[in-house]
């Protein structure tokens, strides 16, 4: 089995993956060099499964495997895991904070560590590269153009940099989500704590059709944990929306809720049914509504089936 990741080697990705996959060898690892071609990988067969990242606690969703997830061959979401994110200023030996004139970093990272850069590197240029990784191992570089890297402590150590200040974020408590992507393939069975995430294109704006799509998980009792917008690429304001739900596909409650999406919208794209990340577990868990249980579902269906038969008591 060979696993695709957003690369080089250090970046946040490539610790994403060896949680998921714990057992895989470092050769079973491949670093790509971007989203798009992690995607490519999976999509061609060229690996069995890839991992990248998906949002950010901070700075929210990351915009290219959102894009990549609605357009292009559908992929399903096998896995999730969810890893605390804390960044660290490297640069060449022998270098002192007051020699960086130049940083280089991902732009997520950049948009959780504004506020210590400009506290503490005020003059400084910041550049935006692929990622933390990418920007750890320019800076090893002989001639780098940058003076410094923010990356994670496996990538500046990786690439033989040495650590200037460590926890330069501006939250301490920050966390990334990363998804780990597979060709269609049987669903995992459902385990009682699932998520399950799909893409929603609605036939036609009017009024009330974002509250017609709501609707569909609320009268079930099926509580949504992510909701975003994202153009569809047809025109400007044109809108699909990318939803997580708590549950499984295979589960009565989310099993309708999706049916009734697929009456409604001109589309839907279902991007798979998976356990939740561990982080979820320290969330208060959600508790169902009267009636939206899944032995509220079955009873309710058995009736109906008796119904039917003709079998009214």
């Amino acid at each position: 089995m060979r696993y695709a990741y957003l690369g080089p080697e250090g970046t946040f990705t490539e610790a994403a993956l060896r949680a998921l996959k714990p057992d895989a060898p470092d050769a079973a690892r491949v670093p790509y060099p971007g989203v798009d071609s992690v995607f490519a990988a999976v999509r061609r067969g060229d690996v069995d499964g890839g991992t990248v990242p998906l949002e950010n606690s901070v700075e929210g969703g990351v915009t290219a495997t959102i894009a990549e997830l609605i357009n292009g061959d559908p992929l399903l979401i096998a896995a999730e895991a969810a890893l605390p994110v804390e960044f660290t200023l490297f640069a060449r030996e022998a270098s002192a904070i007051a020699d960086v004139k130049r940083v280089a970093t991902h732009p997520h990272a950049l948009a959780q560590c504004r506020g210590w850069l400009a506290h503490h590197l005020p003059d400084a240029e910041v550049f935006t590269v692929s990622s933390t990784a990418a920007a750890a191992q320019s800076v090893a570089e002989p001639g780098s153009p940058y003076d410094a890297a923010i990356c994670a402590r496996i990538a500046g150590e990786r690439y033989g940099l040495r650590a200037l200040a460590q926890g330069v974020g501006d939250r301490d408590d920050a966390a990334t989500r990363f998804v780990h992507l597979v060709r269609p393939q049987p669903l995992p069975e459902p385990t009682g704590a699932d998520r399950t995430s799909l893409v929603a294109f609605i036939s036609d704006d009017h009024p009330g059709a974002l509250v017609e799509l709501l609707n569909q998980f609320a009268v079930r009792g099926v509580n949504l944990t992510r909701l975003e917008s994202r153009p569809t690429g047809d025109g400007l304001g044109r809108y699909c929306f990318c939803l997580d739900a708590d549950g499984h596909v295979a589960e009565p409650a989310v099993g309708e809720a999706l049916m009734g999406l697929r009456r409604l919208c001109k589309d839907v794209r279902f991007l798979g049914s998976f356990p939740r990340a561990e982080a979820d577990t320290e969330l208060t868990p959600f508790m169902p509504t009267r009636g939206t249980t899944s032995a509220d579902f079955y009873e309710a269906q058995e009736w109906l089936a008796r119904i039917r038969a003709g079998e009214v008591v």
